[in-house]
């Protein structure tokens, strides 16, 4: 597995299916762009996976404010170089994005352009309720005007399997998994989630 993880919206559910996909599989963790310090999504995939110090590579840029990475940056008298980032060439890799595709990371360079640049297949996470089929139709069509390979889907929130089939219908993506609200939201309520494909081959 080597993919970046993106969706659909700002708390749509990333980073804990970013743990998720660590508590399944062996790859490392990246968040190459973190803003907002309080909790860090770093420190949420560490507490959910307990997986090992070697599984995460270090944040390249840490940011004060929760704001849009290009807003926190700014407000911190720090520019965001893409060319800064690098991504790790060896081994399973799972890299979480920051907020939704059209989240500037800078004046010019926004999310999108940074999972074009690292050449890795998309992972979009989505919402389940109301208002998600726009969204993820959308974020669809703009992952493939880039040409950027989507390696499926995974929905989170309550079971609503008419918004299930219409992402999966009109998006032509598979679902890889279905994350329901977890209480309590632990490491062994993530194993208990099943994926639907195997995760390794992708």
């Amino acid at each position: 597995m080597r993919v970046f993880i993106t969706g659909t919206d700002t708390d749509v559910g990333k980073t804990v299916a970013s743990a998720w996909a660590m508590v399944h599989t062996d790859a490392r963790y990246w968040k190459p762009v973190q803003a907002g310090l309080d909790q860090t999504d770093e420190a949420t995939v560490r507490a959910l996976s307990e997986a090992e110090d070697a599984r995460f590579i270090a944040t390249a840029y840490s940011l004060p404010e929760p704001l849009s990475p290009h807003e926190s940056a700014r407000r911190a008298g720090v520019h965001i170089d893409p060319a800064s980032l690098a991504v790790p060439e060896d081994g399973p890799l799972i890299v979480e994005g920051a907020g939704g595709l059209m989240v500037p990371l800078n004046d010019e360079f926004l999310i999108i352009d940074l999972i074009q640049q690292f050449r890795l297949p998309a992972i979009l996470v989505c919402r389940t309720t109301l208002g998600t089929i726009n969204h993820s139709l959308l974020s669809i069509a703009a992952l493939r005007a880039r040409n950027i390979p989507i390696a499926g889907v995974i929905l989170c929130g309550p079971d609503i399997p008419h918004n299930r089939a219409a992402i999966e219908t009109y998006g032509n993506v598979t679902v890889l998994a279905h994350i329901p609200p977890l209480d309590p939201l632990t490491r062994t309520a993530l194993e208990a989630v099943t994926p639907e494909v195997d995760l390794k081959a992708l």
